[in-house]
């Protein structure tokens, strides 16, 4: 390492060596450069023959053609369609060869085309077979330029047995994702976008925009890291030595860390013109990695030929300072080097699209494709350590050049992979951009990436990716931007694998992939071993990469993008609520575990938004739904009614910003509809426990659609891009489907009879009721409110105030009372506010047992561990207007009903909500029209008020 003398092919080796030289590099590395070669060649002599002309109008490749005949589309279109398309082929002449033209939409197929011609809308354009379809791009997407340019570095660092292990690690975490894409891709077809398609037609909008966002970036910085590597190989042959006193033969390049950025430019320039004119690049060789490391160093190296010394020299690692890098590497730093040459796995599935039978042909092909690579390398990498010995293979990356027959048949192979690989990333990292701006999940700063030339190419997508890619070979070094395109890929990978999972997790009955190889075993197994192996190559890139994917999910959920995939969490939301539905049991409730599962009735939510507000605070986490009874005879209707309005419902529920589901009913009387909905609304030990109705009076409903922003008229013009997927549930229709609030003259839906009977019948069902009046004046309750309670008052009035002899505060229905209050008191917009409890006494009997009373309760609020001040009240003056004969109480009278009404207003006018003790219902129908005349006497004028009768026990003492 210290001797100072340059590797040259004269003093590598003897004659003898030479021979030797001839059989490593031209008899097996020349055979994987001829493969490329070889490939270009038997494609274009066989789909010359195979394919016809898919999409669009043939022509002449020269006017000169004696035949004007067309040229057969090249190889290099199936190529290009392997970089994450699914475009058709199209034939245009370009420097004496045909290419693909990929400017159609990804989502765009050559059946639907509207320039079309019938006879090509006939045409079959799944073609390809499984070996052109599949083996070839996924072989020459795995034999990228490490194959070139890194082998000698990861055996000399890692030495034979590590180097083996780290193909063998990388092998096993891509046959493990193999086995998921394959799952994934013969379940349907794949249209543009490549993993990110997969991901996000799987996962949804959010995992699928945030992990495909995070591709996109892995296949920039892999474009810059081609183009490093093309800049390293040119440098290798023509750079000029540093410490030279003039340039040698061809050397007459300058080197440094700015030629270097400059170098790369000018490449990254050529693609991005190449890219802009061609529509997509022509890929005649697939991706490959390259190394860096412009400076020429002296050293004492040799080539020894086949050597049992060279092997057992190379055996064991051997790590130590990397010349590029100036760094010291690692098993990590060499294997993510070494994982570059595994991340075209996907170039097989990606054409699906085109292939015969995808089905057989993806899951066949892939598999065969890693086998023959894996033979590939494995088989290299004991012929480098057997002939080669460690400096050589650690103080110069180019050594094949020098060891190969014909040196120029390896520069050659580079500079074709390098600058091709470099264009493929390009080119299927603007795909990938241009498939997330059309779904429209990152909104503004991606709509340019959307547009389009005329002839179909996505050329913002392209300058996107090319000034990312400009950003990435400021690097300077291949070896410094590998561990990020690692992490990313595998980050990539552990997506796919959780999709997959995902997907047979969910046992969704339309998951039928024709692949039956995997289980979720492996799938769980590849998410653990991308995961582990990230963090293994650099914890800081990992937790970077993942806290920008936690970021971006959360961006995504935050805009909430609706689109029409499907989605994989309603399906394993699905899966695991029944479970749990099932394992809670209705015979295992528990009194210190009750919750409020409330049932609101809804006549018209125009008038009853404030009131839908105010409940989904008073819910506590337990179940809410909105009921709403549709009057009418399914017999006499051509179809039911109801089930065409359950997106207008929902997407009121998602204007409000509440909590609740919807359950709607058509029924001859809502009575009736209201005994089915508290029957069968809810599943399980999810089922209502508690009835909500609006008061039955004659104040005149105010329509919160005019109050409200987010529903007002001036609003309706402003349509935006999210209400194209709100299931077609725009404001305008939104508005139109509510009618107009009741006027004076309009018929009640309800009459006085049926009103106070649904609530006898919800409590004949064991249901706790409630009714809500005056709740249109209760401000604060909106989704965007600022309110947290601080300056509001919660009054309680525990005792029934329409029987004044009864002085029970502990009965149930005065405990429910209690408890409803400090459940409103502990949600997020009554956290601060105060809670105050009344008893009402007679001080004039002479009696001290209110005292005795007084204290109790306080023992009892106490042991409840609820925060109120209590207020006595003296209502002497009230109860001596209610008369009572014997046991026999009188109808009350008017003057007592007044003076209660006075005694809530005087002491709970100022109050935000008060809860009133709501008396049973009499058993006559007769009676009704009495008793709600009462009630309503009783509230007249209070404000937001809420009348309870509770008959479920909810409080509890112990712990």
């Amino acid at each position: 390492m210290g001797f100072i003398s340059r590797v040259t092919l004269e003093e590598i080796n003897d004659e003898a060596c030479h021979g030797r030289r001839v059989f490593i590099g031209s008899s097996f590395l020349s055979a994987s450069n001829f493969f490329l070669i070889w490939t270009v060649r038997v494609h274009l002599d066989l789909y010359a023959h195979k394919l016809p002309d898919h999409v669009g109008t043939r022509k002449a490749v020269t006017s000169g053609s004696a035949h004007n005949s067309p040229r057969a589309p090249s190889v290099l279109s199936s190529f290009i369609m392997s970089n994450n398309e699914h475009t058709p082929l199209l034939t245009s002449g370009v420097c004496g060869l045909t290419r693909a033209t990929c400017g159609m939409a990804p989502e765009t197929s050559p059946e639907s085309s509207p320039q079309s011609s019938p006879s090509q809308q006939h045409t079959n354009p799944r073609r390809l077979n499984t070996f052109f379809g599949v083996m070839v791009p996924t072989i020459l997407s795995m034999f990228s330029i490490v194959l070139f340019l890194r082998t000698g570095f990861v055996v000399g660092h890692a030495g034979l047995l590590q180097g083996l292990l780290m193909v063998v690690v990388a092998y096993t975490i891509i046959s493990l994702t193999i086995l998921s894409i394959c799952a994934i891709s013969t379940n349907g077809a794949i249209q543009g976008g490549g993993a990110y398609y997969m991901i996000s037609r799987s996962l949804g909008p959010e995992f699928g925009g945030s992990i495909g966002l995070m591709f996109f970036l892995a296949k920039v910085c892999a474009c810059g890291e081609y183009v490093l590597g093309l800049v390293e190989a040119i440098l290798d042959v023509f750079g000029s030595s540093p410490d030279s006193a003039g340039s040698e033969g061809v050397q007459v390049l300058p080197q440094g860390y700015w030629y270097t950025v400059l170098y790369s430019s000018a490449i990254l320039l050529l693609c991005l013109i190449v890219c802009l004119l061609c529509g997509c690049q022509t890929h005649e060789y697939q991706h490959h990695s390259r190394g860096t490391g412009n400076q020429t160093l002296h050293f004492n190296a040799s080539f020894t030929g086949y050597s049992a010394k060279t092997l057992r020299d190379n055996l064991y690692a051997g790590y130590s300072l990397d010349y590029s890098t100036n760094s010291i590497m690692s098993f990590a730093t060499v294997f993510a080097v070494m994982f570059t040459s595994c991340t075209g796995i996907m170039a097989g599935a990606n054409m699906s699209g085109e292939l015969k039978t995808p089905s057989v042909s993806i899951p066949r092909g892939t598999i065969v494709a890693v086998l023959y690579t894996f033979t590939i390398y494995v088989l290299l990498f004991l012929m480098v350590a057997a002939t080669c010995d460690r400096t050589l293979l650690i103080q110069d990356y180019g050594f094949l050049q020098k060891i190969n027959l014909w040196p120029p048949f390896v520069t050659i192979g580079i500079y074709c992979a390098s600058l091709s690989a470099a264009m493929c990333a390009m080119i299927g990292a603007s795909r990938i951009l241009h498939a997330l701006a059309v779904d429209h999940l990152f909104g503004l700063p991606l709509a340019p990436a959307a547009h389009k030339s005329s002839s179909g190419n996505p050329w913002v997508s392209v300058l996107y990716t090319w000034f990312l890619a400009q950003c990435v070979v400021f690097a300077g070094q291949l070896n410094a931007v590998a561990s990020l395109v690692t992490v990313f890929y595998l980050l990539a990978f552990a997506a796919v694998d959780l999709a997959c999972l995902a997907l047979e997790w969910a046992s969704a009955p339309n998951f039928r992939p024709t692949f039956q190889y995997f289980s979720w075993h492996t799938c769980l197994l590849g998410i653990l071993s991308c995961l582990v192996m990230m963090f293994v190559i650099n914890p800081v890139y990992s937790s970077g990469s993942i806290v920008l994917l936690l970021v971006l999910l959360l961006f995504l959920h935050y805009r909430s993008p609706t689109s029409s995939w499907g989605y994989i969490s309603q399906a394993l939301i699905f899966h695991q609520v029944r479970k749990y539905l099932l394992m809670l049991d209705v015979r295992k409730d528990h009194v210190k575990f009750w919750r409020p599962q409330v049932l609101l009735m809804v006549a018209n939510p125009r008038s009853s938004c404030q009131l839908i507000l105010f409940v989904n605070q008073l819910k506590k986490g337990g179940l809410y739904v909105l009921g709403h009874v549709q009057l009418g005879d399914l017999d006499s209707l051509p179809s039911d009614p109801v089930q065409q309005q359950y997106n207008f419902w929902l997407s009121l529920v998602d204007k409000l910003g509440v909590k609740a589901f919807v359950d709607l009913t058509l029924s001859p009387s809502v009575r009736q509809g209201t005994q089915h909905l508290l029957r069968i609304t809810g599943l399980g030990g999810m089922k209502p426990n508690t009835l909500i109705l609006g008061f039955y009076d004659s104040c005149i409903p105010e329509d919160f659609f005019l109050q409200d922003s987010a529903f007002c008229s001036a609003s309706l013009g402003q349509a935006t891009e999210e209400e194209e997927y709100n299931f077609g549930v725009d404001l305008p229709s939104l508005q139109a489907h509510f009618p107009p609030v009741r006027h004076v003259e309009s018929p009640r839906w309800l009459s006085p009879e049926e009103y106070v009977g649904i609530i006898s019948d919800a409590l004949k069902m064991n249901k706790n009721v409630c009714l809500g009046r005056y709740f249109f004046q209760l401000e604060g309750e909106e989704k965007d409110s600022k309110v947290d309670g601080s300056n509001r008052t919660i009054d309680v009035w525990p005792l029934n105030l329409l029987q004044p002899d009864s002085c029970d505060y502990e009965d149930v229905c005065s405990l429910f009372l209690l408890q409803m209050a400090c459940v409103l008191n502990m949600s997020a917009r009554w956290r601060y506010a105060r809670m105050r409890i009344f008893l009402n006494v007679e001080t004039k009997s002479g009696s001290q047992g209110w005292v005795m009373n007084e204290e109790t309760f306080r023992e009892l609020l106490k042991k409840l561990r609820i925060r109120a001040s209590i207020k006595i009240v003296p209502w002497d003056s009230v109860v001596h207007h209610a008369q009572s004969q014997g046991e026999q109480v009188q109808p009350l009278s008017e003057d007592f009903l007044t003076a209660v009404n006075s005694l809530l207003i005087e002491h709970s006018s100022q109050a935000a909500v008060r809860f009133l003790y709501l008396p049973r219902p009499p058993a006559q129908p007769s009676q009704a029209q009495q008793y709600i005349t009462q009630l309503e006497s009783v509230t007249n004028g209070l404000g937001p008020t809420l009348l309870i009768h509770g008959v479920t026990p909810v409080t509890y003492t112990d712990l």
